[in-house]
């Protein structure tokens, strides 16, 4: 190469350049997404109409003029109410949570004793935050504490009888720590339970598969509340004289049957779309029916149906609130328990403890779907 040709070649690469002016920024943003179309014009115009219409009152409500600190009912009721407020005062009435929000989250538990939730409640916390992020190592490790370890140490602590520790009787658990405890077995015991049920529902064996059908075909066939009854008023008469269980574990088992036969027929789907290829491809390699579905076929069809499997966590964690049915008290139902205290006694009391419920189902709900999102595109390895 002559010294005149190397004075064209670049000894670089070029740096990349800015997109265009208009195709990026909260114009670009704004353009693309509400303002594309006439009638996307039109739609998000009757929407910013509706928000203005309806989110300033309810800020207004919730915020500006609620009640925050205070005991009794006397904070929330008006005047002619017997309270404090001015004849036709209207606000939320977040004092009454403030001074229930213990019992919210431990029911009925007594006092002495609710650093033993407490301590559960946190180490589920550190045991779960390492396992649900990816780049955290010694996830065996992680799973062991979490699905082994914790559920030993809850059994100890929550209860009690064990080690010096006071008995408390699982009539006495109740709210978010109820609602948390039964989504967690729930959770822990439908997803493999649900794994089996779906590959002895495709079985060549006629008898396995009958059985599955049979019990998922039954389970999904009936209400979630009919299944807690059942367990709770009907199992008993079925047991030998003198044989029972505790109300809390029926109220488990129930919610874990009940939601495995649901996740059963999600993980069918996605074995369902695996290509016959997969399947013929772990036989040629010479692999087991165990080899050939833990290494091949299940992390391919998990992962198509992971919307599924958290749509059914969810619906699990909302249906918490059927164990009311048996006299268990999660988080709602321990909200609602409270309506009858006359000491909060108020027009505004019940609307701001449902509130704050739908709240806190929400927020669980809202980040399970989020982690579910992001799982799927840590996971779609097949685009990249």
């Amino acid at each position: 190469m002559t010294t005149q040709q190397a004075s064209f070649v670049r000894a670089s690469i070029i740096e990349a350049s800015p997109p265009p002016a208009l195709d990026s920024g909260i114009v670009y943003w704004l353009r693309k997404n509400l303002f594309a179309t006439p009638k996307d014009t039109a739609m998000t115009i009757i929407s910013l109409l509706i928000l203005a219409w309806l989110v300033p009152p309810a800020l207004q409500w919730l915020f500006i003029d609620a009640a925050w600190t205070g005991g009794g009912r006397g904070v929330c009721a008006t005047i002619a109410q017997g309270g404090s407020q001015p004849d036709g005062w209207s606000g939320a009435c977040w004092a009454f949570v403030n001074a229930k929000f213990s019992q919210f989250l431990f029911g009925r538990y007594p006092l002495d004793e609710r650093w033993r939730p407490a301590l559960v409640g946190i180490l589920f916390v550190l045991f779960l935050v390492p396992m649900l992020i990816p780049k955290i190592p010694y996830k065996g490790l992680n799973a062991l504490l979490l699905l082994v370890v914790l559920p030993i140490i809850a059994t100890i602590l929550l209860p009690g009888g064990w080690l010096g520790l006071t008995y408390v009787e699982t009539p006495l658990w109740g709210g978010l720590m109820v609602t948390l405890v039964l989504s967690f077995v729930g959770i822990a015991v439908s997803l493999p339970l649900g794994i089996l049920l779906a590959l002895g529902r495709r079985s060549n064996m006629p008898v396995i598969k009958m059985l599955c059908t049979a019990f998922i075909e039954l389970v999904r066939g009936v209400p979630l509340i009919t299944v807690l009854f059942m367990a709770s008023v009907m199992l008993p008469l079925f047991l030998p004289q003198g044989v029972t269980f505790d109300k809390f574990l029926r109220a488990l088992i129930g919610v874990s049957l009940f939601a495995s036969a649901y996740m059963a027929e999600v993980v069918r789907g996605g074995l369902q779309a695996i290509p016959k290829g997969q399947y013929e491809g772990a036989d040629s390699l010479g692999l087991g029916f165990w080899q050939k579905m833990n290494l091949i076929i299940l992390p391919q069809a998990l992962k198509l149906v992971i919307p599924g499997i958290v749509n059914t966590f969810i619906g699990l964690f909302k249906d918490t609130s059927l164990v009311s049915i048996i006299g268990m008290f999660d988080l709602l139902g321990i909200v609602r328990l409270n309506f009858a205290d006359a000491n909060w006694s108020s027009a505004v009391t019940p609307l701001t403890g449902l509130i704050f419920a739908g709240f806190v189902f929400w927020l669980f709900c809202f980040g399970m779907s989020r982690y579910s999102g992001f799982m799927e595109r840590l996971l779609d390895t097949s685009r990249r």
